[in-house]
């Protein structure tokens, strides 16, 4: 999958909710693909992302890429930075393909005003379960709290994510440090390591 030549666009579609840092990783994981040899174009649908809304970006790795936009039932990965996502974007997914979960939660305003009710994480896995069993949830907040600073979450899901696709960390981190200013290099590379290090012990 990794390799420089590839018959197929790798797809990528990253979910959250705005203030996560979804696009800021979904930049990073395009800058990674063209260091590894592919095209990479990206397509982002920031919602209402200012006031905790969805935020989606689609993102594809290949030879040659046309569009960036991931037709339903063809993303190789669903990355979600907020657990509900995962289930309300599964059907992009392709079968057998690869869910990435941040188990973390942020309350929409309709289940606030008690217009909705927010899935438990029974209800959550069940949307996943008919399309793949490759679910991989990471508590991405808690391992940046430990780290030192809540805003790396998002680092830590590319972290686990780089260890999902088998890729090696130094580039990643490569690309990051060019994202981050100097005095923050130190933190976001522990975050990186550490939702790296997450998947080994899950897996």
């Amino acid at each position: 999958m990794l390799k420089t030549e590839i018959r197929q666009a790798v797809n990528f579609l990253l979910v959250g909710v705005g203030g996560q840092g979804t696009i800021l990783a979904s930049n990073v994981l395009a800058e990674v693909g063209l260091k590894l040899g592919f095209e990479a174009k990206q397509a982002e649908v920031h919602g209402m992302s200012q006031r905790g809304g969805s935020v989606t970006s689609h993102l594809r790795w290949a030879a040659q890429v046309f569009s960036p936009i991931i037709p339903k039932g063809e993303a190789d990965f669903l990355i979600a930075f907020e657990k509900m996502e995962a289930g309300r974007y599964i059907d992009y997914l392709k079968p057998g393909g690869s869910v990435l979960v941040n188990d973390y939660r942020i309350t929409p305003v309709t289940v606030s005003a008690g217009q909705a009710v927010y899935p438990d994480d029974d209800a959550i896995k069940a949307m996943i379960a008919p399309v793949t069993q490759k679910s991989f949830w990471i508590k991405g907040l808690e391992i940046a709290e430990i780290v030192g600073n809540t805003k790396t979450a998002n680092v830590v899901i590319l972290g686990a994510l780089c260890a999902l696709l088998g890729s090696e960390p130094a580039l990643w981190l490569e690309v990051i440090n060019g994202r981050v200013p100097p005095k923050f290099v130190e933190i976001n590379r522990e975050a990186f390591n550490e939702g790296y290090r997450s998947i080994g012990a899950i897996k």
